[in-house]
């Protein structure tokens, strides 16, 4: 369906194109690279946050831009973003060909565009990523399943911004955001920006059970500031120690990492196809995207039916047509045996 898209709304008069289909892990990466090493403008990932790393990571300190048409399960860049999530309205936002330049961050030598983090998270990440069942309502089913049995860490923090500091902290997670948002409107970093030079460091404590529906009220509002289990902070860099080797995520994705992890935000080190406006929307705006989202989602569903029922009719005249011719033949024949 995005194909079809692309294929009719693209304003060919600003864009020659291809269209690849990864097939395997990293494959987005190496396409984006030889985009690169041939002088492409834009390269467009189609896909999640995931997709979107992998093609990111290829455009980092390059000239080529990068370009989203979501399709993935949380879409955390692309709504932090503001770009839209139906591919017409998409597509659309590319042909503007505004482009402007974005931070993004590198967690032990791994790029990352959203969010990266340790913890539960990243716990979590490595259980999502092993799930057959992808959406929001699959991740929410892993979490609910292994947050009561998840012990926190005790992390040592050094961060670095104006001064130097030092904390000691037992966590449940540290999240580090370039952008506000895991996806799905999670806001874990609410007030993070894309173009200020800095990661926005949210680190969730200990807490019980009854905590956590008011937890998860400020997460999806946006309001985790507000939160007693939260701390906030700002900075350029920040490394953090913990007793074992264990897991870490970058934009969803989970690795293995040692006991010492670095995390650092370099600015202005991405050219990106996005509006001008980035982070959280107002409930009105977050309400009509979904409406405008809809709309065009059924738009495109009734171009792709009409599409389809004119492919039908035009193979069910062309049968009727070699129906006919045949009778027509066996007919002939059979009047030419009758005369003799």
């Amino acid at each position: 369906m995005i194909i079809s898209q692309i294929e009719s709304r693209l304003d060919k008069s600003l864009y020659s194109y291809t269209i690849r289909k990864t097939e395997y892990a990293g494959h987005a990466t190496e396409l984006a690279r030889v985009a690169v090493r041939d002088g492409a403008d834009v390269v467009c990932a189609i896909g999640g946050d995931g997709t979107v790393n992998e093609v990111g990571r290829a455009l980092i300190d390059t000239d080529t831009a990068l370009a989203i048409i979501p399709s993935g399960s949380g879409n955390g860049l692309a709504r932090h973003l503001h770009i839209p999530l139906d591919p017409i309205s998409a597509i659309e936002l590319i042909n503007e060909g505004t482009v402007r330049k974005m931070d993004y961050g590198v967690i032990n030598l791994h790029p990352f565009f959203c969010t990266c983090g340790v913890g539960f998270d990243a716990f979590i990440s490595e259980k999502f990523a092993k799930s057959k069942i992808r959406g929001p309502i699959a991740y929410v089913e892993n979490v609910l399943r292994n947050g009561l049995n998840y012990n926190p860490e005790t992390y040592d923090i050094d961060m670095v911004s104006e001064e130097e500091e030092h904390i000691v902290q037992k966590a449940f997670l540290i999240a580090c955001g370039n952008a506000s948002q895991y996806g799905n409107n999670f806001y874990i970093t609410p007030q993070a920006s894309v173009r200020d030079g800095l990661l926005d460091v949210t680190i969730i404590h200990p807490f019980t059970l009854i905590d956590i529906p008011q937890m998860a009220i400020h997460l999806m509002g946006g309001t985790l500031d507000d939160d007693s289990h939260i701390s906030t902070f700002r900075c350029k860099s920040l490394s953090i120690y913990r007793k074992n080797p264990g897991a870490i995520h970058y934009d969803g994705d989970p690795a293995e990492a040692a006991s010492e992890i670095e995390i650092a935000i370099v600015p202005k080190g991405l050219l990106c196809v996005c509006p001008k406006d980035e982070g959280m929307l107002d409930v009105a705006e977050t309400v009509q995207n979904v409406i405008v989202e809809q709309l065009r989602l059924a738009q495109m569903r009734s171009e792709e039916l009409i599409k389809l029922n004119r492919r039908n009719n035009r193979r069910l005249r062309e049968q009727t047509q070699r129906n006919t011719k045949k009778l027509r033949e066996e007919t002939m024949k059979l009047l030419e045996k009758i005369k003799k």
